[in-house]
């Protein structure tokens, strides 16, 4: 019975141990993406901590990151992948994720909101909005982020 116990708990352990390290090995690209774009970023601007990060991949991918200055105000950097062009905007210049949710459902009805990001659409910040339509079909919904203007749409896919 003991041993039946023992190879139980060991074979546990070695299936968790291999999960573990599939989900570090799979986190390791953006650890290092973040890592990268931060100092980028901290060369670049005077971005002094570090709140969030995320990897946009539009027509152009960027590295996004909310942080706050030395003057203690929440900005945004966007990082181009191509040029490490960067684009800083205070926060409080911007539209909120919740500001963009509201502009897509006051033209549209969507049956789930898959996703939102920030990301950049001809050298603009904007919010992506992806979601599913009433017939289970994939949408992508832009608003600018300066403006909360609408900038473009990609349906039915």
């Amino acid at each position: 019975m003991k041993k039946w116990i023992f190879i139980s708990s060991l074979a546990i352990i070695i299936i968790l141990g291999f999960f573990i390290n599939v989900y570090l090995n799979a986190v390791k690209p953006v650890k290092a993406a973040e890592e990268k774009a931060v100092k980028i970023a901290k060369e670049k601007t005077n971005l002094k901590s570090v709140r969030g990060f995320s990897l946009y991949n539009g027509l152009e991918p960027y590295d996004v990151i909310w942080g706050e200055n030395s003057k203690g105000e929440k900005i945004i950097v966007w990082i181009s992948e191509k040029d490490k062009k960067v684009t800083v905007k205070k926060e409080k210049d911007g539209i909120s994720k919740q500001d963009a949710i509201k502009k897509l459902k006051e033209e549209k009805n969507p049956k789930k909101i898959l996703d939102v990001r920030l990301g950049m659409l001809k050298n603009r910040p904007a919010w992506e909005i992806y979601y599913l339509s009433e017939n289970d079909l994939i949408n992508y919904y832009y608003v600018d982020f300066e403006t909360g203007e609408w900038l473009t749409k990609i349906e039915n896919l």
